[in-house]
This record gives structure tokens, sequence and C-alpha cells, in this order.
């Protein structure tokens, strides 16, 4: 009896760890995005010639901008290191092999990301180089949310007992809303390093960021709202998505903000403090919607199931 105890508490402890890395490392990656926002907001990105090195130094002396080049390198390199940790423990301790693939996945996200960091100052910056840098950041970070989903002691508990309602599943919309949100941030990361802050926005760019704007609070606000109107007592399901639209309000008037702000600052003599605030705001709300929706989709394929799956399999065994 002794020992079954001491069994099951090391398991509880061993899954609590499981689960608090990848969290760790999600919270982790969403401060670096911060920081390489706040790079770009500065418009330091070119603040050293050097990479890895900055000035040919490890440790520089941090002044100007590049407090924020070489600080945002000291967090990559930090995530870098979780993430290599992550994935030593979850291909020792998990058991679930497509876990510890997405750990892998994960973790050649980061190198890959690491990489296009140090070509974006090797060749000056070059717009396709800075949004792709930008983007793999958004995917790398959705990739760390849902390792912190699915090790999770919730996850484990949840079958998929619940019945989906209406003609079009709630998760196939869930996925594509995934869909919509990940392609938007493709085109803002493409709009926000297109034009340093005393050069004014391209304007093509700017009404398609406006037009995914416009689509993605369509896709979602559909998404979440046939979740919270199937099932409003499953708070399993209902959090996140009341959260996601929570945050997509934020973000549209964020958006609105950074406009306004963004369309001032090439009269300026240099990226004043309320455009950096409110274009970093923006950026990292981005990448809070993206991973509530990673979160709901998730969790909506864990729970649910299709009874139209059901009616079928069941005449096949008439």
């Amino acid at each position: 009896m002794t020992g079954n105890l001491v069994c099951n508490q090391r398991c509880k402890i061993s899954d609590r760890v499981c689960n608090r890395l990848p969290l760790l490392v999600a919270c982790a990656t969403f401060f670096l995005i911060i920081a390489g926002a706040l790079v770009t907001s500065h418009d330091a990105g070119l603040a050293t010639s050097d990479w890895p090195l900055s000035n040919g130094q490890i440790f520089p002396r941090m002044v100007g901008n590049l407090f924020w080049e070489h600080g945002h390198r000291m967090v990559a390199t930090t995530v870098g290191l979780l993430t290599i940790v992550l994935t030593i423990y979850l291909w020792k301790k998990e058991e679930r092999r497509w876990v510890r693939r997405l750990g892998v996945f994960g973790l050649l996200a980061v190198i890959a990301q690491g990489l296009l960091g140090g070509l974006t100052v090797k060749l000056m910056l070059p717009l396709a180089v800075s949004a792709a840098h930008a983007t793999l950041a958004q995917l790398f970070f959705c990739t760390t949310v849902s390792l912190a989903v699915v090790t999770a002691p919730s996850w484990e508990r949840r079958v998929a007992t619940i019945d989906e309602q209406g003609i079009v599943p709630a998760r196939y919309l869930c996925l594509v809303a995934v869909a919509t949100v990940f392609l938007q941030l493709i085109i803002g990361a493409t709009l926000r390093h297109s034009a340093t802050w005393d050069k004014s926005l391209p304007p093509d760019l700017l009404l398609a960021h406006i037009g995914g704007a416009v689509a993605l609070t369509l896709m979602l606000a559909t998404a979440a709202g046939t979740i919270l109107r199937r099932h409003p007592n499953q708070i399993f399901l209902t959090r996140p998505a009341a959260i996601a639209l929570a945050l997509l309000g934020i973000q549209l008037l964020l958006g609105l903000a950074a406009y306004v702000t963004r369309q001032a600052s090439p009269n300026d003599p240099q990226p004043l403090n309320p455009m950096v605030a409110i274009t970093v705001a923006h950026v990292a709300c981005g990448a809070l919607v993206f991973a509530t929706t990673i979160i709901l989709t998730l969790r909506s394929f864990k729970c649910l199931r299709s009874t139209a799956a059901l009616e079928f399999a069941g005449g096949l065994l008439r």
C-alpha cells in the first residue's frame, strides 16, 4: 500500500513537471515575441551588424538601440535552451509519440527561428526574411501553447463524449478560425516590416490587413459564438471561447490605435513611446488571440464527437 502511494505521488509530480515545463517555455516565448516587437518598433534591428555576437562581444555594453537588439538575442537564447530541455524531457518521459514529435518540431522551429534572426542582420533586414522571422515566432509560440495544453492533467481526463450539434461541426469552424488568424498574422508581420517608423505604410498591404481583420472577426466570432451557443455548460470549451472573443475586441481597438499613432510617426524625430507601446501591445495581443484560438480548437477536437459519424457507423453495424 505504501509503495503504491509513493508511486502515485511520483507520477503526480512527474505530470506537474511535464505540464509546467511547456507552460514555462510558452510564457518565455510570449515574452520573446514582445522583445522582438520592441526591436522592430524602436528600429533597432541593425543596432549591430554582428551575429551571433554583438559588436564582437557576448555581453556588450547595452546602450541605445543595442539594449533592445541584444536584449532580444539574450531572451531568444534562453528560450532556445529551455526548448532543448523540454524536448529532452518529453522524449524521456512522455508516452505519446505524437507529443514527443511535436516537441521535436518545436525544437526545429526555434533553431530555424534563430537562423532567420541571423539572416535578418546579415542581409540588412530584407522584407521576406524579416516577415518570415516574425511569422515563425508566432508558429513556435503556437507549438509551445499546444504542448502546454496537451500535457495538462485536464487534457487526459477528457474524452470525446459531447455530441456535436448543428450541420457544421464546431470543431471545424474553430480550425478555420485558427487558419484565418495565422494568415492575418502573416499579413500583419509583412505590413509591420514593410516600412520603418519614418515612412508611410504601403496602402495595398494596409488594405489587405484591414480585410484580414474583417475576415478574422467574422470567422472567430462564428466559431466562438457557436461553441457558446451549443455548449453553454461546458466550461472547458466556453472559457477559451469567451477569452478569445474578449481578446479579439481588444485587438481591434489596439489595431485602430496603432494605425492612428503610426500615421503620425513619419513626422516624429524618432520612434516615440506612445507609438511603440501601442504597436507592441497590438503584436502581443495578436499572439494571445492566436493562442486562445489554438486552445479552443484543441479542446473542441478533444471533447466533441460527430453524431453523424456515429449514426453512420451504427448503420454499418446493423
